[in-house]
């Protein structure tokens, strides 16, 4: 038997992808049906559910569901899930569309259908409950606040298939890693204990102390990369990857990190969005997760240690992937290195804090940035990058 973390609430991953030689005939049923349209986060979701990722959902929530993820952060089997993946629909489509009925789940920006869906339920949610309890706020300015506010008025769920994986795969080639795959990796690497490191930016001085402190307590350090949908401003995923390479190839010794990427969407939960990572990661077979200064946080929202602190509220048993909670990053002058706020004695005058956002103004206004901040070679990539928009 594998020697990594079980998957979450399963004896087994779920992916709910349609095999490449079934999916012609598949495409051809769901060309028959009604097609409904997904949103950039639903599609990402029926991603995440096609590769196995969600396991063990089967689908889209229904009511029940929905409420108790949202309130109680378990499913109504009491399996533990923090934040509600759900489907919704404009009233208007939902009203032609019955309960037992199949449809096709098709991308709303290209038509492209990716699914199928057994429509089990049709319900409404209050949706300033979701959000007090998800994001902590009813904030309008929060972007997954105004993502919930301006869905459908109607939510439908069910069991669907996932027919399609969208362009990650090939766009993506050694880099797109479904779970099965990134757990035989592991394995053959001679990896049991594994820690995730999160990211949805290039990583600087910081980023890279967080991830070398994980593999000194684990086999190795998976560096998971977002490549859904972000936000404004935020550097695609094809330069981040060069970038963050560039560092491994570098700076880590061989077989030591991993770099990789899945198609989830940000929403920016914070708190509860560190507990999914973390969820997701065990289902990648990863036995911990690296959760920093604000993880997964935006603006000012969240405390910085707050997606730290909500793992200490769960009770037991409800997730087996555990946070590796890291203190504050910065460059020392005194120590001559990186450093953490737990380790270092010196006056914060001596402190040279590193951050992301830092980093883009930097590059953005074509300052040097100091190879305190960020490695020479990651600089160069990002460099050429900010220079190309700025054309």
């Amino acid at each position: 038997m594998s020697k990594l973390v079980p998957p979450h609430g399963a004896q087994s991953l779920k992916p709910l992808l349609v095999p490449v030689d079934e999916r012609p005939e598949a495409l051809r049923r769901a060309g028959r049906l009604k097609k409904i349209p997904l949103t950039s986060r639903e599609v990402s979701d029926l991603f995440m559910l096609g590769m196995g990722a969600y396991t063990p959902l089967d689908g889209f929530m229904g009511h029940d569901d929905w409420k108790s993820s949202v309130t109680e952060m378990k499913l109504t089997s009491g399996v533990f899930w923090p934040i509600p993946i759900t489907l919704s629909l404009d009233s208007s489509v939902a009203d032609g569309i019955a309960v037992g009925e199949e449809v096709a789940l098709a991308d709303a920006e290209t038509g492209e259908v990716l699914g199928q869906l057994m429509v089990r339920e049709k319900y409404r949610i209050d949706r300033n409950l979701e959000c007090a309890h998800v994001f902590r706020t009813t904030d309008p300015q929060h972007p997954g606040v105004q993502k919930v506010m301006g869905q459908g008025d109607v939510n439908v769920g069910g069991p669907v298939i996932a027919l399609s994986e969208g362009e990650y795969p090939e766009k993506y080639r050694g880099l797109y890693l479904r779970p099965e795959e990134a757990r035989q990796e592991f394995l053959e690497r001679g990896w049991t204990k594994v820690a995730a490191f999160q990211t949805r930016n290039p990583m600087h001085r910081s980023h890279e102390h967080l991830a070398k402190i994980a593999a000194e307590v684990t086999d190795g350090v998976f560096i998971h990369q977002v490549l859904g949908k972000l936000k404004a401003g935020d550097i695609p995923a094809e330069v981040r990857t060069r970038a963050i390479q560039a560092m491994i190839d570098n700076y880590f010794k061989p077989n030591i990190a991993i770099q990789a990427g899945y198609p989830i969407e940000m929403r920016y939960a914070g708190p509860r969005e560190a507990l999914i990572h973390a969820l997701i990661r065990q289902n990648f077979g990863c036995s911990h997760l690296v959760v920093g200064r604000d993880h997964a946080g935006v603006g000012s929202y969240y405390g910085p240690y707050d997606a730290q602190h909500i793992f200490d509220d769960l009770w037991e048993g409800a997730l087996l992937c555990q946070p590796l909670k890291i203190d504050v990053t910065f460059y020392c002058y005194r120590c001559g290195g990186m450093a953490t706020g737990k380790t270092c004695p010196h006056d914060p005058k001596e402190h040279l804090s590193v951050s992301g956002t830092r980093q883009r103004e930097m590059l953005a206004n074509g300052e040097p940035v100091p190879p305190e901040f960020s490695r020479p070679e990651v600089v160069a990539i990002l460099s050429e990058y900010y220079a190309g928009v700025s054309a």
